[in-house]
């Protein structure tokens, strides 16, 4: 299956309560976070049910989820999707502190970001969960 063309866009989900952070995130994945992927368009989200709509609409091709999001926090948000979003998107979850690691895995993020956050690691780590989601997506657009 083709990875599709680089002219084409996915969109990306950047879930948290704090404007902040949505914008550090937003400004590390950049228009396009790797030269092989899509542009990227941002969806902005500080809500979990806003999160919820858009995971299930089909229309998001990544998720990154702040783990420190009140009241609902990324981990718990990503492991509902995962249990209930038909074809979900690739989710990375930015956590805190290193001993969430295992929330984390118990949350089925399909990866893991520390804070503070390295704009170029992240960067990458959305970058290949684009790739991912291009060569797997069950919907056709």
């Amino acid at each position: 299956m083709s990875t599709g063309s680089t002219d084409d866009k996915m969109r990306v989900l950047v879930y948290s309560d704090d404007a902040a952070t949505r914008a550090e995130v937003i400004r590390a994945i950049g228009r396009r976070p790797a030269a092989d992927v899509p542009l990227v368009e941002i969806v902005e989200c500080a809500t979990e049910p806003k999160v919820h709509q858009w995971l299930g609409s089909g229309e998001i091709d990544v998720a990154v989820l702040d783990g420190e999001t009140q009241p609902a926090g990324g981990m718990g948000v990503s492991r509902q999707a995962k249990d209930e979003v038909y074809d979900c998107p690739p989710i990375c979850l930015i956590i805190a502190r290193r001993d969430d690691r295992w929330l984390a895995e118990w949350s089925k993020a399909d990866a893991v970001v520390s804070q503070p956050l390295e704009p170029i690691v992240l960067a990458d780590t959305v970058a290949d969960l684009m790739r991912r989601r291009s060569a797997t997506r069950l919907n056709a657009k």
